[in-house]
């Protein structure tokens, strides 16, 4: 499968390695492989977490913004693809214990 477009790297948090995606074109979903391009970023990683206004999530929509844990440093503008789906393991792990629950 080719990568495809999925969004772009709107915001980093670089201690706690998470960054906020703005997904512009189709779904992301625990589970899926990304991969995270840019001038001196190349990740390829397993989106095991994901949340949206703290709260965990098994997918993001177009015109969603996301935040997701990252294994590797990201930078703001990254363009985000979509390498693979596969089943979804869902919500939590690694955001959930950095962003907590609301309450």
């Amino acid at each position: 499968m080719a990568d495809q477009f999925i969004g772009t790297v709107v915001h980093q948090w670089r201690q706690v390695g998470a960054a906020l995606i703005s997904v512009v074109e189709g779904q992301l979903s625990v589970g899926d492989t990304i991969h995270i391009k840019g001038h001196t970023t190349d990740l390829v990683q397993t989106l095991e977490s994901m949340q949206v206004d703290h709260e965990p999530v098994d997918s993001a929509r177009t015109g969603e913004e996301v935040a997701i844990g990252v294994t590797d440093r990201v930078r703001v503008q990254d363009k985000v693809f979509l390498v693979s789906r596969s089943g979804s393991t869902g919500p939590g792990g690694f955001l959930k214990r950095l962003f907590g629950g609301r309450s």
